[in-house]
């Protein structure tokens, strides 16, 4: 089965314990037999990477992204329990559907797809079978450290999964939507109204608005498993790097920079201008991907 999308040219639909998962695949660049594999944050999609994938498929041979379970065009099933460690198998369902099992793969992640990389790190470390061959990972504003992370006003009430939840779940409507993600750009960086109204459908495809707060448990999973997934990046002789977005509301400078700079002294760093704030691919696109390469082309 196949779409068209904004991200490439060519999208593909596997199911996975009868789940649909929505993916995008595409061939690159001759002569290279590097894959890189996208994960994507919350609330948002594959949709995130859509200005740097021309660029990267000119230095990747494979560039993959896909819609986790719950986003973007994927099924949204309700009720349902959400987690990290159930979006990792998607990743490794999706690249053995792929016939990549034993391919050394490159991860750019954002945001909750960070977590996501960290557990799918901890599980290649600790060689569990069926994990991903990981050669490299680049983190980039993501609730790395539960201490450094400061979730928005609406999703620490959805996140606890009171009584308010599923009256503000159905009430979500674009206006709200666009308001809420407006705060995590900066202030020259904004999208587009068309941008704003690409990731809108993807969020209501399915009535995903729905399961906004079931989703939102990833955050009550960061704390709780914190020594798993930090241990993950602490304990790697992988490659990492992180780009970041300096003003960034959810993982705000200098306290994470700092933190991440003394929990991880191996690992490099880019820090973009001073008004990229949360979206730093969407925001800084040029900024975002010649950091990303500069990274890839120096292992």
């Amino acid at each position: 089965m196949g779409r068209s999308c904004r991200v490439c040219s060519f999208c593909v639909c596997f199911l996975l314990q009868d789940e649909r998962v929505v993916d995008s695949d595409s061939s690159g660049a001759l002569g290279s037999s590097d894959i890189v594999v996208l994960l994507h944050g919350f609330p948002t999609s594959s949709y995130d990477w859509y200005k740097i994938w021309e660029g990267l498929t000119q230095r990747f041979h494979r560039v993959i992204a896909l819609d986790f379970v719950g986003f973007g065009f994927s099924d949204k099933p309700r009720p349902h329990r959400y987690s990290i460690f159930e979006q990792a198998n998607i990743v490794e369902g999706l690249l053995g559907h792929l016939g990549l099992r034993n391919q050394r793969i490159n991860l750019l992640s954002h945001d909750y797809g960070d977590t996501v990389a960290q557990e799918l790190l901890h599980r290649y470390e600790h060689n569990k079978t069926g994990c991903v061959l990981i050669n490299s990972l680049c983190l980039s504003n993501g609730g790395i450290f539960p201490e450094t992370h400061y979730p928005r006003f609406i999703q620490k009430i959805l996140k606890d999964g009171g009584l308010l939840s599923p009256i503000i779940t159905r009430l979500m409507n674009y206006y709200f939507f666009s308001r809420g993600l407006g705060a995590v750009f900066g202030p020259y960086t904004q999208p587009s109204a068309a941008e704003y109204w690409d990731m809108w459908t993807a969020i209501r495809t399915n009535d995903g608005n729905l399961v906004v707060d079931s989703i939102l448990q990833y955050i009550n999973q960061r704390k709780k498993h914190r020594d798993r997934w930090v241990g993950a990046l602490t304990s790697t002789s992988v490659p990492l790097h992180l780009i970041y977005g300096p003003l960034d509301p959810v993982n705000p400078y200098p306290e994470f920079l700092q933190l991440y700079r003394k929990v991880l002294p191996m690992s490099t760093v880019s820090v973009l201008d001073d008004h990229i704030s949360h979206y730093p691919q969407l925001e800084d696109p040029m900024g975002f991907l010649n950091a990303y390469l500069n990274f890839i082309n120096s292992f």
